[in-house]
């Protein structure tokens, strides 16, 4: 090579350039999880705490931030999560700058509080910690004096969320409850949008033992003149919903009567919907996820968009749809991780979700058998979730997370054995040698392992998975590219 080929030579101080910036990346990862960790020291997210006052006392010292931006509200019994990533999504598409606020994560914190699309940076959740740990402090004093618990994990967090997205800062934030609605720390935001899930029993000691009283803790989400959508409901969360609109003069669309999921049809790496929506019929939209379910809530998604957008009235355009449902993804919903054996996990933890997990897995992934791998949080309905699967299940091995609220194994295994009989039940506490065990048998058997539960343990799992060396998380990105090839071939 002669001198004039050579590449150009690096600056001098072009390799300290490199060291300062991995040692700032590390200074910035400490900093994250010590901010976790002191979020941590609090009264953990299943004390949660019948209150707003006190999330509204410290977003008012730091000045609202609550109000620098248009917000996207969501809440229901299963699927807000997915939806809401839908609706971030799609907003995205249309040029917006989103902050999406979900819970619980997966593996890292950071993944709760997405801005525009990505993780918050180790850099940003550090800083915004720092920034209302002050404020943190100031109401923490104010309850205490009052003879009442301190801000919680979950109403500090919201507070950290708000904070961050603002200083983003971002046009619109779409914020998951963490439960309920009416006193949910989220609910300090008005939403522009109010957005309903399927309601259904869960969290009963602390929402209600009915439907009807579940729904009414989640109906406070929806604020005067705003507009909420709705999937379809049981009557008597519907009536609920319907008295809540008109107590506070909001508009409430509700699938079926006002927009419905018109069809849906298995795809290569998805579906394709066809969505009668508020302005406008969307056919044959790519939705790069698994399940029927799924294809609602990409109709929930699309509908709350609209209305978001124009009141309803402003169709979508195919290239906007296609960006921002090709972009959707659900990480721990259906999600397949691993081959040879076929391993999915899917974060089905109460018996509607488990129902919806048995359909998927016929029609999408075509097993009509496999070996099941599960841990559930301590109130959870496991014998329901294992009543719904029971038709489907070869063999269980029931296991725990690390998660402090985990059912141990052996309790969680006498369960098991009401529902399925000894002969199907196998017990591993131990999570990493319970899926290497459930991989083993399915191997043995040409099958594949489903893991569910809770989002904890799925979190464990796919650790398990990368440290093992067989984790597989395929790009929805890259899915939705290869269904477009596929189709355009077949054509």
């Amino acid at each position: 090579m002669s001198d004039d080929q050579l590449p150009p030579a690096l600056p001098e101080d072009a390799g300290r350039d490199v060291d300062d910036r991995i040692l700032d990346s590390l200074e910035d990862r400490e900093a994250a999880q010590a901010a976790y960790e002191a979020l941590l020291e609090r009264a953990g997210e299943q004390a949660v705490e019948p209150r707003i006052a006190a999330t509204r006392r410290a977003v008012e010292l730091l000045g609202d931030p609550q109000r620098s931006f248009r917000v996207v509200h969501l809440t229901g019994t299963n699927g807000k999560g997915s939806t809401a990533r839908m609706v971030d999504a799609l907003l995205r598409a249309h040029g917006l700058r989103t902050g999406l606020l979900t819970s619980p994560h997966l593996e890292r914190v950071t993944e709760r509080i997405m801005i525009d699309g990505e993780p918050v940076t180790d850099e940003a959740f550090a800083r915004g910690y720092e920034d209302i740990e002050p404020f943190l402090a100031m109401v923490d004093a104010e309850l205490e004096a009052a003879g009442e618990r301190r801000l919680t994990f979950f109403e500090a967090f919201t507070v950290l969320a708000l904070a961050v997205m603002a200083d983003a800062p971002v046009d619109v934030a779409v914020l998951e409850v963490g439960m309920g609605g009416t006193w949910d720390s989220t609910n300090v935001a008005d939403g522009d949008v109010a957005v309903i899930t399927p309601i259904a029993l869960d969290h009963t000691n602390r929402l209600g033992s009915t439907v009807e009283a579940i729904a009414r803790e989640k109906a406070g989400i929806i604020k005067p003149e705003a507009i909420a959508v709705s999937a379809a409901q049981a009557p008597e969360a519907l009536a609920v919903l319907e008295a809540r609109a008109n107590e506070v003069g909001a508009t409430l669309l509700v699938e079926g009567r006002d927009f419905a999921l018109e069809s849906h049809a298995v795809a290569v790496g998805g579906q394709l919907v066809t969505v009668h929506g508020l302005a406008a019929e969307y056919i044959d939209q790519l939705v790069p996820l698994m399940g029927a379910h799924q294809g609602r809530n990409a109709a929930l998604a699309m509908v709350a968009v609209e209305a978001f957008l124009g009141g309803g009235r402003q169709p979508m355009t195919g290239e906007v749809l296609a960006a921002g449902l090709g972009a959707a993804t659900s990480p721990g919903r259906l999600e397949a991780i691993g081959a040879h054996p076929l391993v999915v996990v899917d974060a089905a933890h109460n018996p509607h979700g488990a129902e919806a997990l048995r359909v998927a897995l016929g029609e999408f992934f075509g097993l009509e058998r496999v070996t099941l791998v599960l841990g559930v949080l301590a109130g959870k309905d496991a014998a329901g979730v294992l009543r719904a699967l029971e038709p489907v299940v070869d063999e269980v091995v029931v296991t725990q997370s690390t998660s402090e609220r985990a059912v141990d194994a052996d309790e969680l295994a006498a369960v098991a054995v009401e529902v399925l009989g000894a002969e199907r039940v196998l017990v591993e506490p131990d999570l990493g040698t319970a899926v290497e065990a459930a991989r083993d048998a399915a191997s043995d058997r040409g099958g594949a392992v489903v893991v569910t539960g809770s989002i904890t343990l799925l979190g464990d799992v796919l650790a398990h998975a990368r440290e093992a060396g067989w984790l597989q998380r395929p790009d929805a990105r890259r899915q939705a590219a290869t269904i477009r090839i596929t189709d355009e071939e077949e054509r």
